[in-house]
């Protein structure tokens, strides 16, 4: 009996519009301590479609055969209790090539589901720790995706942004303690309409971005004619979009490599915070993530200088989430940001805002 072929996934190449959001789930991968990305927007405008893309964008991950933790076998933060002990004892593991790990939270996921339990009856009765992991386990080194995360049990989330945030998931059960590594790109969408996060936990995703419905009859119709073939002949379509594709994912992986070289100038570091200061941010979170995120997006054009215009096109998805929300403004959260920006580095108060929209991925 012939084995299944592999599902096709739409080509994040292929992907028309939504510029903002693609940019900042690419630069969550250059770079993921930038902290995730938090989606909101109205149904049915390709959020789940371009989340999904992205992990069969990247490049497979070296990692320890049989390992449930996707462990790496050279860098020791990514790596199991198990597989460290072996290599402390000075047996090399096998490993293999993995396609980098997309999991999705269902909303009806239990603690236990998220982060793994214990097998205590087996504990107690062979003496051995027996440790079921879970979906934090699944998602080390890839993609945790949650749809609908306003919806989502508060205490849930908590434990998702604290393991994103340390990059380990500890679990303690009668007196047994498992701690793994879970580094992973924390990926958000919801609708605003079913409600919103509440600010100190939207606060712990480092971008937010909004998107919108396509209104344009014209891009419409592209777009409906485009998901059309994929779905007639996805086969040939993922070939005529491949080269693309290819194009992409080594863009992608040069600025990984790149990143670490990237350096921003002290002026512009003060700007930014100054930035946060004029918008009354709270924390430092706002700082530093427009900093990381204005170097990956240099990494990403192959520079190694940030410029005024990385800093223009990265920071109003940075902090719009920060800011403290006024019930009676008019003024649009991004609008607020870009009016800031313009203050400090000294643009034009009538500066097309459109300028500093993130530019698209083609």
């Amino acid at each position: 009996m012939s084995s299944p072929r592999k599902r096709r996934v739409f080509p994040f190449a292929a992907v028309i519009g939504q510029s903002e959001m693609k940019l900042a789930l690419l630069l969550n991968v250059i770079d993921p301590r930038i902290g995730g990305v938090m989606i909101m927007g109205d149904r049915g405008t390709g959020k789940s479609t371009t989340i999904r893309a992205l992990a069969d964008l990247l490049p497979a991950i070296k990692v320890v055969e049989g390992d449930p933790y996707n462990s790496s076998p050279d860098d020791p933060d990514l790596q199991s209790s198990d597989v460290r002990e072996q290599i402390d004892q000075g047996t090399t593991p096998s490993t293999e090539n993995k396609q980098v790990p997309m999991v999705d939270l269902p909303l009806g996921a239990t603690e236990d589901r998220l982060c793994g339990t214990i097998d205590i009856e087996k504990a107690l009765s062979e003496g051995v720790r027996a440790f079921e992991p879970g979906l934090l386990a699944k998602a080390n080194r890839g993609l945790l995706y949650v749809d609908e995360v306003n919806l989502l049990d508060d205490h849930l989330v908590d434990v998702l942004l604290d393991s994103a945030a340390s990059g380990w998931n500890t679990v303690e059960r009668e007196g047994i303690s498992i701690r793994h590594p879970a580094r992973f790109v924390l990926i958000g969408s919801g609708n605003p309409e079913e409600g919103e996060l509440r600010p100190q936990l939207l606060d712990r995703f480092g971008m937010s971005v909004e998107v919108r419905t396509v209104r344009e009859p014209e891009l419409r119709v592209k777009v409906v004619d485009q998901r059309t073939s994929f779905d007639n002949d996805p086969e040939n379509f993922v070939s005529s979009i491949q080269s693309s594709q290819d194009e992409l994912q080594a863009k992608v992986v040069a600025a990984q490599e790149l990143l670490q070289s990237v350096n921003i100038d002290d002026d512009l570091r003060l700007k930014i915070s100054a930035i946060c200061g004029e918008l009354d941010v709270d924390g430092l979170r706002g700082d530093i993530v427009t900093n990381r995120s204005a170097r990956a997006l240099a990494a990403f054009e192959a520079r190694s200088e940030v410029t005024e215009e990385d800093i223009a096109r990265v920071i109003s998805c940075s902090l719009r989430h920060r800011l403290r929300k006024d019930p009676l403004e008019q003024i649009d959260s991004g609008d607020r940001v870009i009016k800031a920006f313009c203050k400090i580095f000294e643009r034009s108060d009538q500066a097309n805002l459109a300028d500093f929209e993130l530019a698209a991925i083609e």
